[in-house]
Formats: structure tokens, sequence, C-alpha cells
């Protein structure tokens, strides 16, 4: 097994034995916790001294008390070397052996040995190893000592490996590293390389609770039971698992206590926060006394710190209670719920449950109340698992039902879906689909939304809005429900919510009553067929804001917003609210806030906050298993891929989308999806398959089909359609837009709007339109738009050979690209730019040269060389195949051709001389 995270130890044992193979040895203890890796390193520089030899021995405690058993197992390969020694150190150390009745002696035996490794060296290195140093009996504990402290001029390695710092004993002086727990990346890399198929959630849990400790990171993903499983919970969660080697390993240590000190150390395993006062005042009917904590204190187990008792390390505690029998453990938890002050509630009802070994209503109800104190202080994983053990200790099936729907919403809300499911399951096996749906706030229909088929949630979330008692509740879980069926692209479902969320009655609750108007507002933009109603809604920016301020699950989604240009003060409330996520470990809202801040910051031109956010909503979308949200990270990603032509990242990113989303109908996101790579070609210079892409957004019955993103993704439609001449698809989405400007006021739809006229017009009209779209107030606060708009402005200035007028225009998009990383505009931008120069003279002269081809008609003229249709022309130099024609026409005439075949006899390798005129 590879060594993860030990380059400094293996560094260092390297060293050692090379220098030991120029004839320098030396000593060196490892020291550290059971299970840290030592005896790891041991091996790794067993197999190192290939060329050595090799002699180890392991300390045990069964031997610890027989004189020189250790050395008897070192020296047992090379027994037959000691007739190479003095004739007294060979019968000291033939004594010392137990192969003769020779007298031993202390000195002879620790200079007997010390020959023989030297012996041994003279024919090659040694290395002597000595493992579990702690238990190696104290005869040959001070020889080995002897030796290591003189082996400093001999090809000698002593390598010993230890619980303890060897600054006192047999192995004081000698050079001494500790061995600490690996960092939380190395231990990751262990957990993966043991279970290669382990889960993210159990990888998470294995690091957590292994502090770093190699051997734990080995045993707990492969334990058969989980956390909670033999040792009841505790307040923070309960001893984590500890496998049976390192329970073995510790529990030994305790086992040489005394009972007092035994009893001490269970009392502060089983009562988890150290706390002196109540271990003294439960302790008292323990025979705890000052001397069972003294003993306590030098076994090293524990450590005390202030008011605190701490042990040295949690696997520590873990071993203790594990090691404790049950009905120990029962008895402990008694003793400290007794001693316990008053006002500790959730410790004492802690305390009852772990000493229950039955049905307990009273206990249980204590634990319903310390899960409230949990929500109350923002505690929702600590309030789930308090009230799954009320649920465990519920003797009637309705209660325990009950209890484990709020454990199932205390789990989602701290972002812990999975858990959440199964609790909910197995709450609505003990109570029933609708009482659990009462308790629970709607969970089934929220977690089928957030991670299953949007139309199912519909279903779930309009029956449950009806049976919660909550009126704020029965809004959010309609407004959900509109919501599910807008990502469905499922109008008639959308109406069939909406009229549900009219019906709920918010007359007894003031904040809500104001709100609710403005909810149903929202989603009344489309009727039954779909088609956009003509009424004017009554919204603005500040009512956005009221919105997200009162609950993130009652904005509409950051799309529809953006569609009805709202959005200001919305970021603003965003991020508020992911602090306030942040602090209440809601993170399953603040994935939520966080993919909508990356929209947002995307329009702005915020494009590295835009990754930020979108990176991290994605990482924890995918920590807490929420597929939906961890989408729409990925199409901000992939929105930003496709500006910056990073097409490897929008492949990505959109494939994982259209996995998720397309099974599973939610065509919001698999229309994201498809705007994406339209917007991608189109930036690439390949209209025709961004068209096809784009057109799959209003095609009915197709999986990208979604109103809304159809909306928004128009220009780019228009843009494609414009330049493969496909002008009927370009008028379509210039009323489009237009009326859905008339209709909001929405500013990029009047931008959007004057923009797509221009592209249809000509002359001043054109022109027109360009500045009207570069006019609209507030247009530059979407820096990309606005840029664009400027470089197909600059791109008509350069055609009606404005070319200073063109530059200015030109300049300014190129520079806005630039500073957002936009290559593939950019490079358009300067690619137009350089035509509006002057022309250069020429520098060779041949048929071509003399020909004086413009720029323009040159371009023209290699592509159709290539054999290229006058349509892929177009597209390429983001002409119209009439314009294609026209140069062609001028073209033959200059080079004396007649057809397109004479065209590819031409060589166009060398500069042609350019036109005065330009294009």
């Amino acid at each position: 097994m590879e060594l993860f995270g030990r380059r400094a130890e293996t560094a260092a044992l390297d060293g050692l034995l090379d220098r030991a193979a120029h004839g320098a040895g030396a000593a060196l203890v490892l020291w550290g916790e059971p299970g840290i890796g030592k005896t790891a390193l041991v091996e790794h520089a067993v197999a190192a001294a290939s060329d050595a030899t090799v002699l180890r021995c392991r300390g045990t405690r069964m031997e610890s008390g027989l004189a020189f058993a250790a050395l008897h197992e070192l020296l047992w390969p090379v027994v037959d070397r000691l007739e190479t020694l003095a004739a007294p150190q060979a019968a000291a150390l033939r004594g010392a052996l137990g192969i003769s009745r020779d007298t031993t002696n202390r000195f002879l035996i620790g200079a007997a040995v010390l020959s023989l490794v030297s012996g041994l060296a003279r024919e090659r290195p040694v290395l002597v190893v000595v493992d579990d140093a702690q238990w190696v009996d104290e005869a040959t504990a001070h020889c080995l000592g002897f030796v290591a402290r003189r082996v400093a001029t001999e090809p000698v390695v002593v390598l010993l490996t230890g619980h303890e710092d060897p600054t006192s004993g047999p192995w004081e002086g000698l050079p001494a590293m500790e061995v600490v727990g690996l960092a939380d990346d190395d231990a990751r890399r262990l957990v993966d390389a043991v279970v290669p198929d382990a889960d993210g959630a159990l990888v998470d849990h294995a690091v957590r609770a292994a502090g770093g400790n190699p051997l734990a990171l080995h045993e707990l993903p492969t334990l058969d039971r989980e956390t909670e499983g033999d040792a009841p919970l505790l307040p923070s969660g309960g001893p984590v698992p500890v496998g049976p080697r390192l329970q073995r390993a510790f529990c030994a240590r305790v086992e040489a206590l005394k009972p007092s000190a035994r009893a001490l150390l269970l009392l502060a395993a089983a009562e988890d926060r150290g706390d002196r006062h109540v271990l003294h005042r439960a302790g008292s009917g323990w025979g705890v006394d000052t001397s069972a904590w003294e003993e306590a204190a030098r076994s090293g187990l524990v450590r005390a710190s202030g008011a605190r008792l701490e042990f040295r390390h949690p696997l520590v505690r873990a071993a203790v209670y594990d090691g404790a029998p049950f009905l120990e453990r029962q008895a402990a938890h008694r003793a400290l719920a007794a001693a316990l002050p008053a006002d500790a509630t959730a410790e004492r009802a802690w305390h009852l449950a772990a000493a229950a070994d039955g049905p307990d209503e009273g206990v249980a109800a204590l634990l319903e109340q310390a899960a409230e104190q949990c929500l109350q202080r923002s505690a929702g994983p600590m309030a789930a698992r308090t009230l799954r053990r009320a649920a465990e200790l519920s003797p009637a099936p309705d209660a325990a039902g009950r209890r484990l729907a709020a454990a199932a919403r205390a789990a989602w809300d701290a972002g812990q879906a999975e858990v959440a499911r199964h609790l909910l399951d197995d709450a609505e096996r003990l109570c029933g689909e609708l009482p659990a749906a009462r308790m629970s706030g709607g969970l089934r229909g929220i977690l089928e939304f957030a991670h299953g088929v949007p139309e199912r949630a519909h279903r779930y979330l309009v029956c449950d809005m009806t049976v919660v008692p909550e009126t704020w509740r029965a809004v959010e879980l309609g407004t959900v429900a509109v919501r599910a069926a807008w990502s469905a692209g499922r109008s008639d479902l959308q109406q069939e919510a909406l009229q549900q969320v009219r019906a709920v009655d918010t007359d007894g609750d003031p904040a809500l009553s104001e709100l609710a108007p403005v909810l149903r507002n929202w989603w009344s933009c489309y009727d039954e067929t779909g088609e956009v109603t003509p009424a004017p809604l009554d919204l603005d920016s500040g009512t956005v804001a009221r919105l997200g301020a009162a609950a993130w699950g009652l904005l509409p989604p950051v799309p529809l917003v953006q569609a009805w240009g709202v959005e200001g003060g919305l970021l603003d409330v965003l991020r508020v609210q992911a602090v306030q996520l942040r602090r209440r470990h809601e993170l399953t809202a603040l994935a939520v806030v966080l993919a909508q801040e990356a929209i947002l910051d995307t329009t702005a031109g915020r494009w590295d906050a835009a990754v930020a956010a979108a990176a991290e909503g994605l990482r924890l979308a995918e920590e807490i298993g929420a597929d939906h949200v961890a989408t729409q990270s990925r199409g901000s990603l992939g929105l930003l891929a496709a500006a910056r032509g990073e097409h490897r990242s929008v492949d990505e990113h959109t494939t994982r989308i259209l996995q998720v989303s397309a099974p599973r109908g939610v065509r919001a996101l698999s229309a994201s999806t498809y705007w994406i790579r339209g917007r991608a070609a189109l930036f690439d210079g390949r209209p025709q398959e961004a068209l096809s892409d784009l057109l799959s957004l209003t095609q009915p019955g197709h999986e990208a089909a979604h109103p809304t993103i159809a909306l928004l993704a128009a220009v780019d439609t228009a843009e494609a359609a414009v330049q493969v001449g496909s002008i009927d698809v370009v008028e379509a989405q210039v009323v489009l837009v237009e009326e859905w400007a008339q209709r909001t006021g929405a500013t990029w739809a009047r931008t959007a709007g004057h923009r797509l006229r221009a592209l249809v017009q000509d002359g001043a009209a054109a022109e027109t339109s360009f500045r009207a779209a570069l006019d609209v107030a507030g247009a530059g606060a979407n820096p990309l738009e606005y840029a664009r708009t400027r470089l197909l402005y600059g791109e008509w200035l350069r055609r009606a050979r404005r070319r200073a007028d063109a530059r200015i225009q030109l300049a300014g998009a190129a520079e806005v690209f630039e500073r957002l990383g936009a290559e593939p505009l950019r490079v358009r931008a300067l690619r137009e730019q350089a035509l509006t120069e002057r022309p250069a003279a020429p520098r060779v002269s041949d048929a071509a040269t003399a020909a004086g081809l413009t720029a323009q008609e040159l371009r023209v003229a290699r592509l159709a060389a290539d054999r290229l249709t006058n349509r892929e022309i177009a597209a390429q130099l983001l002409i119209s195949p009439r314009t294609v024609g026209h140069h062609l026409a001028s073209v033959y005439p200059k080079l004396g051709i007649t057809s397109r075949a004479e065209l590819a006899r031409i060589d166009f390798a060398g500069d042609l001389r350019l036109g005065a005129a330009g294009d």
C-alpha cells in the first residue's frame, strides 16, 4: 500500500539508510499514538534496506515481564554467530538467551550485542527494528538502549517505535520523530485507495472521525455498523466507531489502570464534553478519588485543561467507550444524568436515552424538546439525530413516524438529502403519507423537485400544500409547485398550482398578505396555452428584494426575474441570505442561493465572482446530493465557458447537465444547455450549428422547448439566423423580443429589440436602431451584450465604408471582450478592426497582386478556392450570401477568370495589393 502524506518521514529514513551504507550509523525512535503509521514507516525502511541484514522484534504485553524475551526474538536468526564473540561476551549472551546456564551480566550482554551487530555490519549494513518498544521487556530495553547510543561509527541503523515521547526511560537521549496524523487531502486519498467505490459521504465521515489516523482510515470505511450503531448517540453525535485492532491497542492501556481510574475514563468517555465538575459529582458514587484522577493523567490517555478533561485523541475516547460492557455504559450514563445541573435538559435527555434499553415515551419527549433547542441554535444535523433517537424510543408507531418526519425536515435543511429521504420513507411507513407530509412541511415534494422529476414534484407539492398547518408553508409549497411546472415547461400544471396558491387565505399573516399578490402576479406571465398574457404586472426590483428577504423558496427562478428585467437589488439580497444561511448551516438553501448569484454575476460582467459562486455552489450541491441545483451551477460555468471559447468545458458541462435534466423532463435546464451550446457555436463562427441548437428552444415537444429560455436566447437565435440567411427566423425573433419589451419595459428586451431590428434594416434606419440600442438607459449594466451591440454596429459601419466610426465601436467592444475574457468575440472584433485600417503597400508582385483585390475580396476568393459555398463563406465572414456573390462577381474579372474551378489555380499565398477604396 502506498504511503500517503509521509514524504518527510520516508525522506528521513532513506537518509539514515544512505548514511549507514557509507559507514555512519544512527538510531531513531518513531513515536505516536496507536495506528498512526509507525509500523508502515518501518516496513518502508525494511523494503528500502534490501542490501542490509535486518534484525527485527516486537514488544508484546504478554512477554513484557520476561527478561530478554524480545532480545531472544531479535537475535535468534543469527544465534550461530555467537561463537565469533569473545568468550565472556558469548557466555553472558548465551545465558540471556536461555541457551546456557551462564550468569548474566547486563553490561556484558549489552557489549555482546553491540559486538555481534558490529561484526555483522562489517559484511553489510545492519538494520535493527524494534516495533511496539513500549512493551519490550525491561532487560532488552536497557540492552538495546545501550547499543543504540553506540552505533554512530558503524553502518548500523536502529529503529524503534513506541507510543510515548522518549524523553525518559531506556530510550532517553535518542533522536526521536513524532508521527502525526495525515492531512485531510492525504486522508481522503488513503480512503479512496482502501475503498475505491466509497461515496463522498462515507469518505467525509471517515476523514472527520479518524483525525488523520491511518489505521482508523483503513478500518472505519469497512465497519459493518454506522456511527450510531452499538454506541447510543451522545450530544455531539457519540463516539466514532473503532476497529478491532485500534480498540485492542487502546484498551490494553486502559486495562493496566486500577478500577477507579478506569471508571473515571468511562465516565469521561460517556460525558462527551469533559466537564470536570460533572465528572466529580458522577464519580463520587464510583469510588473515583484524587488518586484515580492522578493515575488517569499519568496514563497519557487524558489531559486536564482548565475545567475540562480531554482525551488525547477522539479514538481513545471511542475505544474506552466501546470497550466497556453495555451494563457499565448504562450505569455511567445514569450517573451522569443525575449529576447534571437542572437546566441541562438536552444533555440529561441524551444520557437517559443512552441508558434506555427499551421504548420510553418520557425520554423520547425529552429528546424532542432537546431537538427544538437544537433547531433554535440552527444545529440541524444534531436536531435530526436527536429526533431519530426519540423515534427509536417512541412506544407508539404514529409518534415515532411524527418524530422521524420532523427529523427528515431537519436533515434536509442541514443539507443531508439522502438522510432526509430515508427518514421520510421510514416516517411514511409508520404514520402514513399525509401525517408525514404535515410534520415534514411537505418535504416529499421538495425532495422530488431538487432531485427528481418536476412533474411528479408538482403533484406532491399541490397535494401537500393543503395539509401543512402553516399558511406561509402552504404558500411556499404552492410557489415551488408552480416553479416545478415551469421547470417542466408545463404551463397547464403551472396554472393548476397557481390556482391553489390563489386559494390560500393569507389574511391572518400581514407580511404574507402583502407578498401574496406579488407571487400570484409573478406566475401569471403565461396563460393555459403557454402564450404571454397582455396584462401588465406591477413588478419592480424592490418587490423582488422583499420576496428574497422573506424566504429563498418564494423567489421565482432567476431567468424569469431577468426576463422581466427586475433583478436590480436581488443580488444584494442573495448575498445577505448567503451569509445567514452559512451561519445557520442550511446547506441546501445556500447551494440554491449560490447558483442564483452566479447567474446574476455573469450578467453583470463579474465573471470571476460568478465562477467562484458557481464552483462553490456546484461543490456544495454535489456534496449534499442536490442534482438540479448542481446542474444550475454547471449551467453558469458552461455559459461562461461558451463566451470564453473553452470548448472542452462547454462539452463537459452541457453533457453532464443533459444526463440529469433530459431523463427527468427538466426542460428549463435542458433548454439552458441548448442555449449554451448554441452560443458557443455562434461565437465560434458556426452559425448553422448554433441555429440548429437554438431553434430547439421553440420546437414543440422537444426536450429543450421552453418559452422563458427561448425568449432570453432570442438575440442569439436572430444573429445566427442572419448569418445563415434565414430571414423568416430573424423576423420572428425580432417580433418576440419587441412585444416583450413593449409589455414589460425590461431594459434587456428594449436593447435587444433595437439591436435585432437593426439587423434586418438597411441604411439610416439600421443606424438609428443601433444607436437606439446603445442609448437605452441601463443597457451598459450587461457589459457583454452592450459590447456585442457595439461589435455589430461596428461591423455595419465598416461595410458602409465608415472606417473611422467603425474603429471607435470595434475598439470599444474589443476592450470589453478582453476585460471579460470573451476570447472568440475579441478575436472577431480585432479582425473587423483590422479591415478598417488603411491598406499597406504590396510586398510581392504576381498575377493576383496586380489584380488589386481588396482585403475582403481576397478572403472571399480564398474560401471559394477551397470549394466553400456562398452560404458557408457568408457564415465564416459574417456577411450575407448575396454580398459573397457580389464580391465574387468583382473578383472574376480582376483575376481574368470566369469560374470557381479556375480559382483553385490561383496562388493566394502572397500579399495582394489592396484596392484604394477598401472593400
